[in-house]
């Protein structure tokens, strides 16, 4: 009998360790004999520990699983009677059969440690279509697609690659940033712990493309799991050929090291990683040079965050069409959203750009897990824009969210509810620029710590209309002045709690509210 029980953080946190030792002495008291897959998560975070059984009619799912549930649940997998914990075949559960899972195909089938079982489903089928297409097809391939940024900035990977790619140079490298620190994110930790060889695969594929023979991921010591993941599975690449010297048997070289960070967010920026891979401080680099033409160690380096090197496997597969005809606009293909805060159906969503927020707050997600109204949510980490629920039918797209001041980023949602005080969300804003801000530049450096000051102020009613213009010009000194995105977008969130909802910084509340 197999069984997959997720090993990765999430699922760990929730005791899963402690369930696989209870099946393990339970089927050997019963002297079952049973094979433990630890798979990654499969993104109902609800569920988890989520246990599997695979049987003739798909694999069936009982969760969430506690230890003291793990003696009626093996019953129940051997006589195949009800348990009340069974939530059926999982491909069935309209949580994952409405997705379109593209980058997450694999994440939660696989064993993430087999490469023979990464190939069975799929898996290094991109590579040998790079490798038969040679690197100008490749990157022609990826910049047809519409690919853009996964990381938060939304830039196009292809012009990204036809940037290094052109540039003369001895030495390249490709640098994943999977430095994932944003609130309510997790996208990136679970393809690390879930399926670690599509990264590697995508990493491998942009090496071909632009000439470059080695590569580093950058990780965050948070995520030890993800690192132990990733080490096993770049040992068992090295082992089968793809990766090292002579990849698949071609004339290409090409080998990763993971790099662990320190803990600092400022560092998820390309130009302050470039300077923490190079044994440096982590401090943001003024541009140009871009790191495309002087990166790491002033050579030509593509930096991609996870989940853009991780769709280009499928790209690479089924063709830029295939991918290209998802999504609207100028947002093609898929989005892995991630859904936390208060929400009843907290996890990972995979769907084309064009679902509105609406939708998957209130739909997708269930609405608030107090079961209270949902008053707000933040999309796009700690420095996205607080959307009200007038902006509900917002698509999630690129534009359409730029239009109204606020931020996809790395497709993280935090949902709150009726209960929340805006305008202590405003001054965190602030508070966590002032700690994090690397200090090279002042209006980050000194702005994020006046900002705070000045929204203590509004609160307290200390010249409320004089301080709330003060902050406004505060947050465009910020915005259109700082060096990168930490003090540039630390506006979003502020201005946003100010605009929507003003009653919380002692002002009149709006009209639309003063209806409800």
């Amino acid at each position: 009998m197999r069984l997959y029980i997720p090993g990765d953080a999430a699922a760990a946190a929730l005791d899963a360790d402690a369930v696989v030792a209870a099946v393990e002495a339970s089927a050997s008291r019963r002297k079952i004999d049973i094979e433990i897959v630890r798979n990654g998560s499969r993104g109902m975070h609800w569920l988890e520990p989520l246990v599997e059984v695979a049987t003739d009619n798909g694999r069936i799912g009982y969760g969430p699983v506690q230890v003291s549930d793990v003696e009626s649940v093996l019953d129940a997998m051997v006589s195949g009677k009800a348990h009340p914990l069974s939530v059926g075949n999982l491909e069935e559960l309209p949580f994952l059969k409405k997705q379109t899972r593209l980058t997450f195909a694999r994440c939660g089938i696989v064993d993430p440690a087999s490469l023979e079982d990464y190939r069975a489903h799929g898996g290094y089928q991109g590579l040998a279509q790079a490798l038969k297409v040679g690197p100008a097809a490749t990157v022609e391939t990826v910049t047809k697609s519409g690919l853009r940024g996964r990381g938060g900035a939304g830039f196009p990977t292809g012009i990204k690659w036809q940037t290094v790619a052109a540039t003369p140079a001895d030495q390249k490298y490709i640098v994943c940033n999977a430095d994932e620190g944003d609130s309510g994110t997790f996208a990136d930790r679970m393809i690390m712990e879930g399926d670690p060889f599509v990264l590697i695969e995508g990493m491998t594929i942009a090496a071909i493309a632009v000439g470059a023979t080695q590569g580093y991921i950058y990780a965050r010591s948070e995520y030890p799991h993800s690192i132990l993941a990733l080490n096993i599975a770049l040992t068992a690449a090295r082992k089968g050929k793809m990766l090292g010297r002579g990849i698949a048997g071609s004339p290409h070289n090409f080998d990763i090291e993971v790099r662990m960070g320190a803990g600092a967010y400022v560092c998820g920026e390309e130009t302050s990683l470039l300077d923490s891979l190079e044994g440096k401080r982590g401090v943001v680099r003024a541009k140009p040079p871009l790191p495309a033409h002087k990166g790491l160690f002033g050579q030509p380096t593509v930096i991609n965050n996870v989940l853009s090197l991780a769709t280009v496997p499928i790209i690479m597969d089924k063709g830029a069409e295939f991918y290209r005809d998802f999504g609207m606009g100028k947002s093609r293909g898929t989005m892995p959203i991630q859904l936390a805060g208060n929400v009843k159906h907290g996890g990972l969503y995979e769907v084309a750009f064009g679902v509105t927020l609406g939708e998957l707050v209130e739909d997708i997600g269930g609405g608030t897990a107090s079961g209270r109204p949902v008053r707000a949510v933040q999309v796009g980490g700690p420095l996205g824009a607080y959307f009200p629920r007038d902006l509900f039918d917002t698509p999630f797209d690129y534009e359409a969210f730029a239009a109204r001041d606020g931020l996809i980023g790395h497709g993280g949602i935090v949902v709150f509810d009726d209960t929340v005080d805006m305008a202590k969300q405003a001054r965190f804003a602030m508070e966590f620029c002032a700690v994090e801000s690397c200090g090279k530049c002042t209006p980050c450096r000194v702005g994020s710590t006046r900002g705070a000051e000045v929204i203590d102020r509004i609160i307290q009613n200390d010249n409320r209309v004089g301080n709330t213009q003060l902050l406004q010009d505060l947050c465009n000194t910020m915005k259109f002045g700082s060096l990168c995105a930490l003090g540039g977008f630390t506006p979003y969130p502020v201005m946003s709690a100010l605009i929507h909802f003003p009653e919380d910084f002692g002002a009149t509340p709006p009209k639309r509210q003063a209806a409800e």
